[in-house]
């Protein structure tokens, strides 16, 4: 229970920044108080609502973003994954870097291992695979001129884009929060 109460603390400190943030973190702190599992147990959807850890690679330089163009989504979105049973969302990221990204996680120095936003959002797909992602966001140190490595059987691409660039994209193939995201970080 440790971890779920370290999880319930990183929500508690988080400062939303509209009204929608503020909606889904009494939505969020409601679930946990209310609910004995946090953690997806069986794929793709139990139990829903299920913790997830997304993390934007962002480069210091120019304030861009490294999105991924997700299969099972149809969407760009930031990286990032489900919590397992008894892990901290911060060992998340730091697992999903690995394995999606093939580089290691270097939280940026303005958030550290806290999550930056809280998003509750209801998943797209087949019925019988939707659900309900809790996600933390998280901020990791990055540059556009890293060697990546992306995970073939997750992503039909990969690519930096600028807050400019998102904000003029077709908002039905961008993850819908993803712009009060960026509005969280330091202008560029």
């Amino acid at each position: 229970m440790r971890v779920e109460s370290e999880i319930r603390a990183l929500v508690e400190a988080l400062t939303p920044m509209d009204e929608l943030e503020a909606r889904h973190r009494a939505e969020c702190l409601a679930w946990l108080a209310g609910t004995g599992d946090i953690f997806r147990r069986a794929k793709p959807r139990t139990p829903s609502p299920h913790l997830v850890a997304y993390f934007l690679l962002r480069d210091e330089a120019d304030g861009s973003v490294l999105l991924v163009d997700h299969i099972k989504a149809g969407m760009w979105l930031p990286s990032g994954g489900h919590v397992e049973p008894g892990e901290h969302p911060a060992e998340t990221v730091r697992r999903e870097v690995l394995e999606e990204l093939g580089v290691p996680a270097v939280f940026s120095p303005g958030f550290g291992e806290r999550p930056a936003f809280l998003t509750v959002t209801d998943t797209v797909g087949a019925p019988e695979e939707r659900h309900t992602d809790v996600s933390l966001w998280f901020v990791l140190s990055g540059r556009r001129d890293q060697a990546l490595t992306p995970d073939p059987g997750e992503f039909r691409a990969v690519r930096w884009w600028t807050a400019r660039e998102v904000a003029d994209a077709d908002p039905a193939t961008i993850e819908p929060h993803l712009g009060r995201m960026l509005a969280r970080l330091p202008v560029r």
